[in-house]
């Protein structure tokens, strides 16, 4: 509906912006304060009080939050409020088996839905729409944060969740679908199937797909707006500040919009923390300006970008955030599904195979694989192709339970795997996915 689209927050003048975040960062920082003693903690090491944060401009005197601390913390340790306040767990996939776990207040959901809807209006979306949501529901964030944006936008919502193609297809079809929010190599293998099926693009009633949760190529983008008959705009997120909706691309698609009167966002350089002027290319670290539940103050994404005040011709004045060109860590995403080389590794160990092993993930038709070769140790080796594949079974189900997505395990002969001098080759991406 029309009250998403907010002119008076998303066209604000510099002043005004400044106005607002300088308000809320004074509120937030002492509400972290007195309610986070893992976070005071780091303040008082640091030597910094809340009254030392007179405006946003103070923010650089925090310390940094990371995945570690996290980690560290988990489950309860960056609660901000009591649990009984408190509706909903969102996670993201555990790295060494400890999941990072956000909670959200039922205001927090509210405003969670209210950036997701921004993101729709954006697009064109209104109560006229019909949108098909087919990012993962449960304790992945797409499903529920599009969900709840669709609804407070008025469209016809239809929860798909992932896979099921065919199901996908009926029901955009026989529903006239007119939104659709997924990954963006989902959306590609949806245009390939219905192409297959011998639909033309005009065939559909798409206008417009809100794709995100993994990179992609402006080659990417035109190829699904050819495939789909629509015009496909990218989305960003993360669990940690809240999910999908913290920056939304507009009908010019130069850029996410970020929204920047509940998340702040610094460029630092990520080997010294130091904050870098706009328009420099670093570590993207996000500020929670208004939540309560998991209320994370300059938290390091990883995410490498670039931020930029230029005009935008649709005439928001929020920041721009451009997309992400990699991560300074060595993250992968797959599938939408985040993927450490620790995971895999801790995997390996758990069930008593060595150390040694190599990733491979590609995209086959526009969607990601992703293959493990695991080297046997010699008392492990078996002439048994019937053993051997019971084994790469079992294996395979353990890693589909720590990633939450499936790879393809390939137990392979005593040294086979090439080693290194120096630093193990570990990962072998060939995605081929460009800044």
């Amino acid at each position: 509906m029309a009250e998403y689209y907010q002119p008076e927050i998303e066209t604000a003048s510099r002043e005004e912006m400044i106005r607002i975040q300088n308000e809320k960062i004074v509120k937030q920082v002492k509400h972290v304060y007195e309610n986070v003693p893992y976070y005071r903690n780091l303040m008082d090491e640091k030597g910094v009080k809340p009254e030392d944060i007179k405006g946003i401009d103070d923010i650089k005197k925090l310390p940094f939050l990371t995945k570690n601390d996290l980690r560290e913390a988990y489950p309860y340790g960056l609660l901000g409020t009591d649990l009984k306040d408190c509706v909903r767990i969102q996670s993201t996939s555990g790295t060494t088996g400890k999941r990072v776990v956000a909670f959200y207040t039922q205001h927090e959901i509210g405003l969670w839905g209210a950036c997701c809807a921004r993101a729709k209006v954006a697009v064109g979306g209104s109560n006229e729409d019909v949108c098909q949501v087919c990012y993962g529901y449960g304790l992945f964030t797409g499903g529920a944060g599009l969900h709840g944006g669709s609804h407070k936008v008025g469209c016809l919502t239809l929860p798909m969740s992932s896979g099921n193609t065919e199901r996908q297809i009926q029901f955009m079809m026989d529903l006239n679908s007119t939104i659709l929010c997924c990954t963006p190599s989902y959306a590609a293998y949806i245009g390939e199937t219905l192409a297959e099926r011998g639909y033309k693009p005009e065939d559909n009633k798409l206008k417009a797909g809100i794709f995100g949760a993994e990179p992609w190529t402006e080659e990417m983008r035109r190829s699904i707006e050819k495939s789909l008959g629509i015009k496909a705009y990218d989305i960003y997120g993360l669990t940690e500040i809240s999910g999908p909706g913290v920056s939304f691309e507009c009908e010019a698609q130069t850029g996410m919009h970020i929204n920047e009167d509940h998340f702040y966002a610094e460029i630092i350089n990520p080997e010294t923390g130091e904050v870098l002027p706009e328009g420099e290319k670093g570590e993207l670290v996000f500020t929670s300006l208004d939540k309560e539940g998991f209320p994370l103050l300059r938290y390091r994404t990883r995410d490498i970008c670039v931020l930029s005040r230029e005009k935008c011709s649709c005439g928001r004045t929020l920041v721009k955030m451009a997309k992400p060109m990699g991560r300074s860590d060595d993250m992968m995403i797959i599938r939408g599904v985040n993927v450490f080389p620790s995971q895999i590794e801790t995997v390996l160990l758990n069930e008593g195979y060595s150390p040694n092993y190599q990733i491979l993930v590609d995209r086959v038709n526009n969607t990601d694989t992703l293959d493990i070769n695991v080297e046997l140790n010699p008392d492990q080796f078996s002439d048994k192709v019937s053993e051997i594949q019971g084994r790469e079974k079992a294996l395979e189900a353990a890693m589909r339970t720590m990633l939450g997505i499936g790879p393809k395990v390939h137990l392979v002969a005593p040294k086979s795997i090439a080693r290194s001098e120096g630093k193990a080759v570990r990962i072998i991406d060939n995605r081929k996915l460009h800044d």
